[in-house]
């Protein structure tokens, strides 16, 4: 139980549908979500193939605990090979698009090929049908949400969808579901949109059933009542994510301009609790928080812009209230671009959820085009006369709007921060990893934060490697090769339960080991959970030696390697990942150029 041990395939290049008994011998080994999706994915294409042909499967998963009662059960992955970095892409969601898909039936859907004209699914339960998506194609996720409910007549029916610019094969476009939640990082978004796939939409009537629902109530009775009485649950409800601003700030650890700083001074007009002040003409950012499906912390944030900001004064768009400033999205867009206007942070945030993009890569993307605009490498020709300066609220509110429409500049932005410091010539201003941008805390004085984004399978990643396992006082390398190596196994694990890692604030696996073993057959402990994601982990790093990574690709940019910190807890520091990752690969059981070995392979049965 838990699982509905059922898998939808659906191939677009045939334009059919069928169903296949989910592989328990698979589950039991990897138990769902992320880790159950890697081995579909792996056992389903070939990791050479290109990111955006039709050779790519692209998978959206649930775990055995989605749709359950248990605490924050509202999540759901999406895994393919992303076309940002070429390496395997977990992007994480919550909203109650996941719940609604196991409710269908489904622990899995694996689309494959390519349509020849835009098409959504439709799904309603055991009816599955592959539809004309013309009227939505070249709309947003917004309008293609709001469409479908009312095509099929069904106010219910659970949405994940792709703006233009997942159309248009931006690099780090996202999937959009329950219109401002997002399987936000590595474009999977853009992998959806080489199948000409608009959008997944899903009706269930089935529910999830468990193996032992007595035992199954209790546990969960007991770990909500855990996680309710935690300081770092209550902080999360209060203030939402945006208040590790200030934390990173604080500490010299906030990427700021490109990451040529540390530290922001802006950041008091864009925290947590500028999001909650009451301005003098009573405007307030914070409308409201809000929760996922079948969660207890209601982490996310519902904001709206103030009426008299020069983004809507003159126009009726965005006057309503929608999905607010999440930390990612203010380090992104303001700190790393050096923008203290909330409103502004607030309009990019609705365009990115509107048109399905990732904030953390648009920001950093925007912000390598800032650095290069003021050494003069970018011009206001190339710009379309738009000035890219560090602090231009307005240049950031207009560069979102082209990069969702795919207009002029925003092409080029489109292209991600690797792409677009290559085609001008300058690689070393990309603040990336694998490709991917890096999130809001600086590897200089989060060591084992770097070694961390160096060694993701995904690139750099701030949700693959727990910030807080390390030793925040020693900023060297020592030591940090375990707790990195330990976290990234635990976080693996939760990620294929079903639920949220922001729970992990209360829980440790045995909190989450007693709830998959009352909801699964067999006996689930916390060492067996942490042998999922020690075993995940090193299927994902097959599937990237597969797909041509090497090594060489576990490094960090060089401004982290040769750049000391300028202020900061860390100031005169560089980032130590020369001392690390021989370490790391060690606790791993790699060779010294990062290979799982036989040993290592066969004892986990990868």
């Amino acid at each position: 139980m838990g699982w509905h041990r059922k898998v939808l395939r659906v191939d677009l290049t045939a334009g059919t549908s069928a169903v296949e008994p989910l592989n328990m011998e698979w589950a039991n080994a990897y138990l769902g979500e992320r880790g159950l999706a890697s081995k579909y994915l792996m056992e389903s294409m070939d990791p050479k193939v290109d990111a955006l042909s039709p050779e790519n499967a692209l998978i959206f998963a649930t775990g055995p605990l989605t749709g359950t009662m248990a605490s924050t059960s509202g999540r759901y992955a999406v895994v393919t090979k992303g076309p940002l970095t070429g390496a395997i892409a977990c992007s994480n969601s919550g909203g109650k698009f996941g719940a609604e898909l196991k409710f269908a039936g489904y622990d899995l859907l694996i689309v494959h090929g390519r349509s020849e004209r835009p098409v959504y699914l439709h799904i309603a339960d055991d009816e599955v049908v592959i539809a004309d998506a013309a009227p939505v194609w070249g709309t947003s996720c917004w309008n293609t949400e709001e469409w479908l409910k009312a095509h099929h007549q069904d106010p219910l029916l659970k949405v994940a969808s792709i703006g233009v610019a997942g159309e248009n094969l931006v690099r780090y476009a996202c999937v959009v579901n329950d219109l401002h939640r997002a399987a936000g990082r590595s474009g999977v978004g853009a992998v959806m949109g080489s199948k000409q796939l608009k959008a997944v939409a899903v009706r269930g009537t089935k529910g999830v059933t468990v193996e032992d629902p007595k035992r199954f109530m209790s546990a969960v009775a007991q770990t909500k009542a855990k996680l309710w009485d935690d300081p770092g649950r209550r902080g999360l409800e209060k203030y939402g994510t945006n208040a590790m601003i200030d934390n990173m700030h604080g500490f010299g650890g906030l990427p700021t301009r490109n990451s040529q700083q540390v530290q922001f001074e802006g950041t008091t007009k864009i925290n947590a609790r500028a999001m909650r002040a009451t301005g003098e003409d009573g405007h307030r950012n914070l409308v409201t928080n809000k929760a996922c499906f079948g969660c207890t912390i209601a982490c996310g944030r519902i904001a709206k812009i103030n009426p008299t900001h020069f983004t809507i004064v003159n126009r009726k768009e965005y006057r309503h209230a929608s999905g607010g400033l999440e930390y990612e999205t203010a380090f992104a867009f303001g700190a790393e671009c050096g923008i203290d206007d909330i409103d502004a942070l607030t309009f990019a945030n609705f365009i990115m959820n509107e048109q399905g993009m990732d904030p953390i890569s648009f920001g950093g993307t925007l912000a390598a085009a800032m650095e290069l605009y003021e050494m003069g490498v970018i011009t206001d020709t190339d710009t379309g006369g738009v000035p890219l300066n560090f602090g231009n609220a307005e240049a950031l509110t207009i560069m979102a709007e082209k990069t969702g429409r795919f207009e002029g500049f925003g092409r080029v932005l489109g292209l991600g921060s690797k792409r677009l410091a290559e085609k001008y010539g300058h690689p070393e201003v990309s603040i990336t990893i694998k490709g991917q941008e890096i999130p809001g805390y600086d590897a200089r004085a989060l060591q084992g934060m770097g070694l961390g984004y160096a060694t993701s399978p995904r690139g750099a990643c701030h949700m693959k490697h727990d910030v807080f396992e390390e030793d925040m006082d020693d900023v060297s390398g020592n030591g940090k090769a375990k707790p990195c190596k330990d976290s990234q196994d635990r976080i693996a694990a939760v990620d294929s339960t079903g639920l949220c890692w922001f729970t992990t604030s209360a829980w440790g696996l045995e909190e989450f080991a007693v709830q998959v073993d009352a909801a699964c057959e067999g006996e689930w402990t916390a060492a067996r959970l942490t042998e999922v994601g020690e075993r995940t982990f090193n299927l994902e790093r097959r599937f990237n030696l597969a797909a041509g990574l090497t090594s060489a690709d576990d490094t960090l940019p060089k401004r982290f390697l040769r750049t000391p910190a300028p202020s900061g807890t860390a100031e005169g520091k560089v980032n130590e990942l020369s001392v690390m990752l021989p370490a790391y690969y060690q606790e791993r059981g790699w060779t010294s150029d990062g290979v799982p070995t036989n040993e290592t392979l066969s004892r986990l049965r990868v």
